[in-house]
């Protein structure tokens, strides 16, 4: 498994609910930019996927609630890569505050889709190697 990747993101008052805290469907935004910001650091692009005709989706997401969010309150969107060998992979992500509290955990299951046949790709850590500029930030 490799160093987590992370990015740093601030609560901002209309993502939160009538409690006062993170509005539950946030949590997914905050790891699918971490995901995103992973993949820009490591070189891939969204017309660097579509050129090789694949693109990202996302079969599961499981998610564990710790400790509320609140406005204004800096947190840490971790993203690493576990591969298994087929046709999917696992992403796991925590989402702490700036002192380390931890926030929430996600679990991910995605894969890579040809988008041409609509069917998942065998083998998609060849695609990240392929593509990306430094495939170490995906443990690969």
């Amino acid at each position: 498994m490799s160093e987590p990747f992370s990015v740093r993101i601030t609560v901002r008052g209309y993502e939160t609910d009538v409690q006062g805290h993170l509005n539950q469907s946030v949590y997914i935004n905050y790891a699918e930019h971490a995901r995103w910001s992973l993949l820009q650091a490591a070189g891939i692009t969204q017309a660097g996927l579509l050129a090789k005709g694949v693109g990202p989706v996302a079969l599961e997401t499981t998610i564990r609630y710790q400790r509320e969010l609140l406005a204004g309150d800096e947190v840490d969107v971790t993203c690493v890569f576990e591969w298994g060998g087929g046709k999917t992979f696992r992403i796991q992500q925590t989402i702490s505050k700036a002192d380390g509290t931890v926030s929430a955990q996600l679990s991910s299951v995605g894969g890579l889709l040809d988008l041409k046949e609509r069917r998942m790709v065998a083998d998609p850590t060849a695609y990240f190697k392929e593509l990306a500029v430094d495939p170490g930030l995906f443990g690969l």
